[in-house]
């Protein structure tokens, strides 16, 4: 007997081709992406939207080709700290792909916020829609040629971190941290959760390490110091730098222009330049490399050759 009723069989058919179409566009459009990094944190208030929107500035400022994407769907922050006011535009045509926010020739940005009416609506999702809802930033957005994919995932290692996981192949972590053990407990989560989901780890940023004196622009460490660098050290992970808090940062986020990145002269921003520098170190924005043709029967018949009968003695070895 036939367990189908009332069109289940056919409405189940239809979800699962159109999961296997949105799956097809989500390979497409990370095939065009270098690298992958996803930004997170085992707790809030460790300053990793910071992190996010800084590290794709500079990279972006390098002559990068950048995406910045907030998966912190209940507190999206990126379109905030950049002061961007555009909203959704529907392409022209239905099977176009969305543009994404545009925030200078080298930035690409997508965020929840941007694309609703209300900004100051509250996003109360269960699980299944916080997980289509990032599909459909990968699957839909025309986000083309990228060096970079920036990441920026909520606290924790709850339903976006695990989609993003399960969703970008080869996709890399960028984990961050303040000194505190309370921060440092939660990041060994963080960490755990990379090693169960076989999620590789570009390495461990220590922000908030020490305080830059307004008045004399002097690094004091109010706050213990080093607890990045050994729990790096403790789980076999690169420490990409330690960067200090600066009160200058929580203003220009708050005004929409992000400091870390910019090009003023202070001990948090040489701290910050270098983690960008270890970054694009351990993830330099090289191309994949291209599949190799192999040589077709018919040339094969004709020829010993791998080249398939157009050997070059001075460049080839066969």
């Amino acid at each position: 007997m036939s367990s189908c009723s009332s069109g289940s069989c056919g409405s189940q058919e239809s979800q699962q081709a159109s999961m296997a179409q949105q799956d097809n566009a989500i390979t497409q459009s990370l095939g065009k992406i270098k690298n992958k990094i996803l930004v997170m944190s085992g707790k809030g208030g460790v300053g990793k939207s910071t992190v996010s929107v800084n590290l794709a500035l500079a990279l972006a400022s390098r002559g990068h080709k950048v995406g910045l994407m907030d998966v912190d769907l209940h507190g999206p922050d990126v379109i905030r700290m950049l002061n961007l006011t555009g909203t959704l535009e529907p392409p022209k045509n239905q099977n176009d792909l969305v543009a994404p926010l545009q925030y200078n020739e080298n930035l690409k940005v997508v965020s929840l916020e941007y694309m609703m009416k209300d900004r100051d609506e509250a996003i109360i999702w269960r699980g299944p829609l916080k997980i289509q809802a990032i599909r459909q930033f990968i699957a839909d957005m025309d986000w083309g040629e990228l060096d970079y994919l920036i990441i920026d995932a909520p606290p924790g290692t709850g339903d976006e971190p695990l989609t993003i996981a399960q969703t970008i192949p080869l996709i890399k972590a960028l984990v961050v941290t303040t000194p505190q053990k309370v921060a440092l407990a939660d990041v060994r989560k963080s960490l755990n959760f990379c090693n169960t989901v076989e999620m590789e780890v570009v390495g461990v940023v220590e922000n908030m390490s020490g305080f830059v004196c307004p008045e004399c622009n002097a690094t004091v460490d109010i706050f213990k110091t080093g607890g990045g660098e050994e729990i790096a050290r403790e789980f076999d992970h690169a420490f990409l730098g330690a960067v200090p808090m600066d009160p200058k940062v929580v203003i220009a986020g708050d005004d929409g222009v992000p400091y870390l990145s910019s090009e003023a002269t202070s001990p948090a921003t040489e701290a910050f330049s270098k983690v960008v520098d270890a970054v694009e170190r351990r993830l330099p924005p090289v191309a994949p490399p291209a599949p190799i043709q192999m040589a077709s029967a018919d040339s094969a018949s004709t020829t010993d050759c791998g080249c398939g009968g157009s050997c070059n003695p001075d460049t080839c070895d066969c």
